[in-house]
């Protein structure tokens, strides 16, 4: 695709669509010039590819592997593992015709309270950063792109749609955007992703300080920045402030005021253009058809061998290793019908589920 060429012969009416998604997954495509849709799957450990369009939860989703997450993954301190775990979440995408993987997550984890501490790597930016820039390369390197989520200091689910994160500057480039940092620098993720907080009164979706001065003039991003899943509040703030696309779009009142500021000269051609050039960008390298190499068993294994690997026993009074001749009585509705993966985005439909019940069986 000549993307200069696409951009300059694109209506305002195009570009508004482009720079917003459609059908819950998707960015909108323009047909007319021949422009792809990207589709997206959440997946910071496994993907939840939905069908039809719409939120349809675990029930809905196409069948995935499981993989540990990242308060596992961490716990190995284990480079490898997530670069293992990035191939094969490539090829899984690829199966099912995703172009980029919303993951991994990468914020700090604060306070142990917080709601989605599971599907964070660690409270140390550089363990954090260097795990999570191996999982991109890994998902990359299988010519899938990733969104790494969420930018920045979303550290907390209390309040998630409207909290403020208050914090020094000090405590800000040396905690909570360093991980953001390692990753963007070392591994050239497709999208960022923003969070639905506000850092120091001004929301992430239309913070200039953070999205254009921050990540992309000092660190140098080239990608495109998206929404959280209704993290936008004015749409011309976002455009102007260096964000690229709302998802999950179809939002007439965002795609009226992009238009409005248009023609009223609030909101500039240039915003715009560099907006829609970003994702045209993205839809010419990443929308591409692959054949099926994926390998179910393969990766089934994969899993279990990671979170073996990191599996951390902090104390041994002699009750292990379990003696094989010796009856044991398991108490607990969680033997057979285990907890796994987190909640929401990480709702895994998996290939295969090895419950404690079925563990035990099996040796």
């Amino acid at each position: 695709m000549d993307v200069k060429a696409v951009l300059s012969s694109m209506t305002t009416e195009e570009k508004a669509a482009l720079v917003s998604g459609t059908d819950f997954m998707y960015t909108n495509p323009i047909p007319r010039l021949g422009v792809p849709s990207l589709r997206t799957s959440d997946g910071p450990h496994g993907l939840r590819v939905q069908n039809e369009g719409g939120d349809n939860g675990v029930t809905g989703s196409n069948p995935a592997t499981a993989f540990p997450t990242a308060a596992c993954t961490a716990s190995g301190w284990n480079e490898e593992n997530l670069y293992k775990i990035g191939r094969a979440m490539a090829s899984e995408a690829r199966r099912y015709g995703v172009y980029i993987v919303l993951g991994p997550a990468v914020n700090i984890k604060r306070n142990p309270l917080a709601g989605r501490n599971f599907e964070y790597f660690s409270e140390d930016p550089l363990l954090a950063g260097k795990l999570a820039a191996a999982q991109v390369n890994g998902i990359q390197s299988g010519g899938v792109g990733v969104s790494v989520k969420h930018f920045a200091l979303n550290n907390s689910e209390n309040f998630r749609f409207m909290g403020n994160s208050v914090c020094d500057m000090r405590a800000v480039r040396e905690l909570y955007l360093k991980v953001f940092e390692r990753v963007v620098k070392t591994s050239s993720p497709a999208t960022l992703m923003c969070a639905y907080n506000k850092i120091n009164g001004e929301y992430c979706s239309q913070n200039k300080w953070l999205l254009t001065d921050v990540l992309r003039k000092e660190w140098g991003f080239d990608g495109f920045v998206m929404t959280d899943w209704g993290a936008m509040h004015d749409r011309v703030a976002s455009l102007q402030a260096g964000l690229d696309l709302e998802m999950p779009g179809d939002t007439d009142i965002c795609r009226r005021q992009i238009l409005d500021g248009i023609a009223s000269g609030g909101l500039s051609m240039a915003d715009l253009d560099r907006a829609a050039e970003n994702i045209l960008r993205a839809a010419d390298k990443y929308a591409k058809n692959f054949s099926d190499d994926c390998d179910e068993e393969a990766d089934d294994k994969l899993a279990c061998e990671v979170a073996e690997d990191c599996a951390v026993l902090l104390k041994n009074d002699g009750f292990l290793p379990l003696d094989a001749g010796e009856e044991l009585a398991v108490v607990g509705d969680l033997f057979e019908n285990m907890r796994y993966q987190g909640a929401g985005s990480s709702m895994i439909n998996p290939f295969r589920l090895t419950t404690p019940r079925r563990a035990f069986d099996d040796v």
